[in-house]
């Protein structure tokens, strides 16, 4: 799916739903999950420039999420850029 397919109501309205599923998640846990499952998203920079984040605030909720080992996978890392790649976690 692409990002122009999904309007931000409909984007903000499924983190709402990922959260009041696992209330633990943050609202940038949640997002990063969503995003990461409708493909408009799959690596850290991409996801904070999407909504207009800081890339520092990202990584840290994405790292958070990751050390979860149930929902997220950390598939690479960029040393050079921060940059950060991820994918849903297989279970």
């Amino acid at each position: 799916m692409s990002k122009e397919a999904i309007g931000a109501d409909r984007f903000l309205a499924l983190v709402a739903a990922a959260q009041a599923r696992d209330a633990a998640l943050t609202s940038i846990q949640a997002g990063l999950l969503v995003a990461a499952e409708l493909g408009i998203a799959s690596d850290s920079r991409s996801f904070a420039r999407m909504l207009g984040i800081a890339h520092a605030l990202v990584l840290r909720n994405l790292s958070a999420l990751a050390e979860r080992d149930d929902m997220l996978q950390i598939v690479k890392r960029d040393p050079r850029t921060m940059r950060v790649h991820y994918r849903l976690a297989v279970l």
